[in-house]
């Protein structure tokens, strides 16, 4: 399935559903920030408590999602993203933790600069002059957002933002792996397999470096219910509908939205103020995303 093939007007709403995605998405880092557990077993109990809307809707409506897949292609199609995502979150959830949410935020949301070489090195994908400047205003609006004040960029530890930078690279490889199975299978068996294949393999990361699994107050389980069902469940599942309509490295960058929702909730539930480098920040970020999505 080409995203070529479908008009403007046919594009509308998985574009919708493109940028409900990342701002669901980009409330999380509040979430991993409150967890009571740590970084990898908040990264589980993401995954592993989406499986029960997911399964209840396959069992209700969608019962060829629960189908096996019919060949090892198919198998590795299916659980080659939820690998992939299984790094980042692992990744990502860390950097929080180890350097400023704004570091974390920003650096991870670099993924874009990594998709779409990852797309003209190994796909041949032609990559625009317009797309570029895109790109570019893009990136430099969400540096200009997070650059000042003490949580600014450069406020964090390198290894948390080392952590982050890794992390986009795996998110690159989740976007890309995550269109091609988009591609094929439908959204529902594709987050089906790539949650369950993710949470199988963080399980293990989890009880092996934290002490606790388990939240110990209702408080606790609300913020990993939270994340679950709003930034995984309704965030993902959003963004993988759109994958089947719109171009991946158009995709990736408009989920630059991410830091831009994050820098908002900061100064409402936060009280982290947003001065000038925000509104021009903010703004850029907007631009980006306009050129980028006229060339795509």
């Amino acid at each position: 399935m080409s995203s070529t093939s479908f008009s403007v007007a046919e594009k509308r709403l998985p574009l919708i559903a493109l940028f409900a995605g990342g701002i669901a998405i980009g409330g999380s880092p509040i979430f991993v920030r409150l967890s009571e557990v740590g970084p990898s077993a908040t990264a589980f109990w993401r995954l592993a408590l989406a499986m029960g809307p997911f399964l209840l809707y396959a069992l209700a409506r969608r019962r060829e999602a629960l189908a096996m897949p019919q060949s090892a292609r198919d198998l590795a199609s299916l659980t080659l993203p939820g690998l992939f995502l299984a790094a980042d979150l692992v990744l990502w959830h860390l950097s929080i933790h180890w350097t400023s949410v704004a570091n974390a935020t920003l650096l991870v949301n670099l993924s874009p600069v990594f998709v779409t070489f990852a797309s003209w090195l190994l796909f041949g994908a032609v990559i625009t002059r317009r797309f570029i400047l895109g790109l570019v205003i893009a990136v430099a609006g969400v540096a200009i957002l997070k650059s000042g004040g003490a949580n600014g960029f450069g406020g964090g530890h390198w290894v948390g933002d080392l952590s982050a930078i890794l992390g986009a690279v795996f998110y690159a490889g989740y976007m890309l792996a995550l269109g091609r199975a988009r591609n094929r299978f439908e959204t529902l068996q594709v987050m089906l397999w790539n949650s369950g294949t993710a949470a199988l393999c963080i399980l293990p990361v989890a009880l092996m470096t934290e002490p606790v699994l388990f939240p110990s107050t209702l408080s606790g389980w609300a913020t990993v219910g939270g994340l679950s069902m709003i930034s995984h469940v309704g965030g993902q599942a959003s963004i993988i509908y759109a994958l089947a309509y719109l171009p991946t490295a158009f995709s990736s960058l408009t989920l630059l939205l991410q830091p831009v929702v994050a820098a908002i909730l900061g100064v409402v539930l936060l009280h982290e103020p947003l001065g000038w480098n925000g509104v021009l920040g903010g703004a850029g970020v907007l631009a980006g995303i306009l050129i980028a999505r006229k060339a795509a």
